[in-house]
């Protein structure tokens, strides 16, 4: 074991995965295991680097150490069924505070947000000054629309570490902000200070959304500009290979499976789009009925296609996973995402909502895999939708939006593929119009309803009817009534936004 470990430690893989073989020889050793579940992935073998961490997390009396081990690899294939069995197995009064900040992230990944925030609580009843804790706990409270708590949390945190760049710009996005009441000046003086980059985007990027309350359009502008400069910075995204990977999309052989549908039990539902295109706000309204899981943004799909061609796909999909798929067995890509969601349902509980937005890379796939699954692509106006874009900070989800030029081609690609996926597959995809969803949405709700499916209920017009977390960008929004707005929000960027609305030409409106 230790001579395995030394071999792993100075990157001579090959060597070492004979050593951790070698004693699993012997016995199903945990702490070997993880290690193989590493080097498979550093070599390259995807299936085996998760077949690893699953039988690591069947082992019974782990310690708490290897058990955060497993849960972190088990988050890296999205595992989340073994997730949800392994975090209860937890006996959080043996954690330490690092140690119940790490499983209360991946509880709260699972959509558990109370149990998350249990954790934390107990991790700061041990810690009081832990900072990172009550950045975690103020964003739970977001997710959770207990946003009173949530910046109390951060002004808490602000005591012990005001220099966390994250406090800022989580506490600008809790509340509009007023005259009387803003952090503007603290942001620029917090601007001034000698940072890394990544920190300086989360000061830019706050900068932006409180100066834009306040109604300082030239000033939001150019915090946005800098905030976009330096998050481009950080990133490596070629419009050209995105070109070409949606070329190879289309033309892809993907037929049509609908005559092979059999019962998996629950109809899938998958929300797709742009990012920030109101994929969140029809979540929430299905959700009134309550035959309908708002199961959040999962990844299993993707994580299936990667388990079933055993490859780590570069991004949310890239070329060689189009090349692997044309020989894929699509049922195992089905049976392997049935089970991935499937310990989500409850009693009562016929359909489910996979609201990932980039699913619309994936369409093609779905229907093969899932020819029972229900598609509800949501559509905005092109300057809004990228607008709302450009001036959200992801996680690294959409990389081509922190320039203007290459959203523009970005969006139009997009709408090129989605194009191309209705002729493919008529009937099959239904564009929810996010304008018409706002001015009649009983009437929008309805036409949905009957695409899925379900029944319409009143509640499905209110996206308060229901809701219980949000894990997304748009966690404060979705507390609000449904709002038509008459004038865009991008209008008053008119002239900021020239090279996004040049780029995205006639269909700029």
């Amino acid at each position: 074991m230790q001579a395995a470990e030394r071999a792993a430690a100075t990157g001579n893989f090959n060597e070492a995965r004979k050593g951790f073989l070698r004693v699993l020889e012997t016995s199903e050793h945990a702490e070997a295991l993880v290690h193989l579940s590493y080097i498979e992935s550093k070599i390259g073998s995807y299936r085996s680097a998760c077949d690893y961490a699953l039988r690591a997390y069947a082992l019974p009396a782990l310690s708490p150490a290897l058990m955060v081990k497993v849960l972190n690899r088990l988050r890296n294939f999205n595992q989340t069924w073994a997730l949800h069995e392994l975090i209860p197995r937890f006996e959080a009064h043996r954690l330490d505070p690092r140690q119940l900040h790490a499983v209360a992230a991946q509880a709260s990944y699972l959509g558990d947000q109370q149990r998350a925030l249990d954790l934390l609580d107990l991790a700061l009843s041990r810690q009081p000054a832990n900072a990172p804790v009550l950045l975690a706990r103020a964003q739970i409270n977001t997710f959770l629309g207990r946003f009173e708590e949530a910046e109390q949390d951060l002004r808490d945190c602000m005591m012990y570490n005001k220099g966390m760049a994250a406090i800022w710009w989580t506490l600008a996005r809790l509340r509009k902000q007023t005259p009387a009441s803003n952090h503007v000046e603290e942001l620029r003086r917090e601007l001034k200070v000698a940072r890394p980059p990544a920190e300086r985007t989360f000061l830019a990027f706050a900068l932006h959304k409180e100066l834009d309350d306040l109604g300082d359009i030239a000033g939001a502008g150019e915090a946005l500009t800098l905030g976009c400069r330096l998050k481009r910075a950080e990133l490596k995204y070629s419009t050209a290979q995105s070109k070409t990977l949606m070329a190879r999309l289309k033309a892809a052989s993907m037929p049509d499976a609908a005559g092979t549908v059999s019962d998996r039990g629950f109809t899938p539902v998958f929300i797709v789009g742009m990012f920030r295109s109101g994929t969140t706000l029809l979540e929430q309204l299905l959700g009134g009925n309550p035959a309908m899981l708002n199961a959040g943004e999962l990844h299993d799909f993707v994580t299936s296609m990667r388990y079933v061609a055993n490859y780590q796909s570069t991004g949310f999909l890239d070329e060689e996973m189009v090349r692997r798929a044309e020989t894929m067995d699509f049922n195992e890509v089905a049976e392997h995402y049935v089970r991935g969601v499937k310990w989500r349902l409850e009693p009562g509980q016929t359909h489910l909502t996979d609201k990932l937005p980039a699913n619309f890379f994936n369409v093609g796939y779905i229907l093969r895999a899932l020819p029972d699954a229900r598609i509800l692509h949501m559509v905005r106006d092109p300057v809004e939708t990228c607008f709302s874009n450009l001036r959200e900070l992801f996680s690294g989800a959409s990389p081509y939006s922190y320039d203007q030029a290459e959203l523009a081609e970005f969006y139009l690609m997009y709408q090129d593929l989605m194009a191309h996926w209705h002729a493919k597959f008529p009937g099959r995809i239904l564009d929810i119009h996010y304008a018409e969803l706002t001015r009649d949405t009983e009437g929008v709700m309805r036409r949905v309803a009957m695409h899925c499916g379900l029944d319409f209920l009143p509640d499905m017009v209110d996206p308060r009817s229901r809701v219980q977390s949000v894990a997304t960008a748009s966690a404060v929004q979705v507390r609000s009534p449904v709002i038509v707005r008459e004038v865009p929000k991008w209008d008053p960027y008119r002239e900021y936004l020239k090279p996004l609305i040049q780029g995205l030409g006639r269909h700029a409106g």
